[in-house]
């Protein structure tokens, strides 16, 4: 249960359903009929096109900070054995 404004949280969840579509139609041929969670990159994209409505700046990660997080610096940020 969404506990944010109504408006933000629907535009986070449309967001996510819209960046799924276009991940879908964009690579048809390699997703089986199954249900899948939304890749990384995605959610951070989806993430990341809110933050100036919760007046929060993202800055880069360097080099050094990526290899201590263990991470791309361009991200995901997060490990493959994170779950939502």
């Amino acid at each position: 249960c969404a506990t944010g404004h109504p408006s933000f949280v629907m535009s986070c969840s449309f967001t996510n359903q819209v960046m799924a579509q276009m991940e879908l139609w964009s690579n048809a041929k390699g997703y089986e009929n199954d249900v899948y969670v939304l890749p990384k990159k995605l959610d951070e994209k989806v993430a990341s096109l809110h933050l100036e409505k919760l007046g929060v700046k993202l800055t880069k990660l360097s080099q050094e900070q990526a290899n201590y997080i263990g991470v791309p610096v361009e991200g995901p940020f997060k490990p493959e054995h994170y779950r939502y």
